[in-house]
């Protein structure tokens, strides 16, 4: 027969990873609005979460609406092109 004592560390390890993993999972899920976390973006899906964010202030959120409304043309983030790494 095992002491029960021994299984005592095995008990606080299994507690602890499984609240660290769930609180992980809330923090992920609050940041993506409570929906599913995306993955696999490609150029258009992410071109798509900037016009969503522009329109609505939320990466995740979306309008219906069928006119933009005016600040819609003002409020455009300019474009940057990266530095390429390989000219310093």
């Amino acid at each position: 027969m095992i002491p029960f004592e021994a299984l005592l560390p095995y008990a606080i390890m299994g507690t602890l990873l499984t609240l660290g993993g769930g609180g992980l999972a809330v923090v992920k899920a609050y940041e993506n609005d409570y929906k599913r976390v995306r993955f696999g973006l490609d150029r258009w899906d992410r071109q798509m979460m900037e016009r969503d964010f522009r329109l609505t202030g939320k990466v995740r959120g979306q309008v219906d609406n069928a006119i933009a409304p005016e600040f819609f043309e003002t409020n455009h983030v300019r474009k940057l092109q990266p530095i390429s790494k390989y000219l310093f």
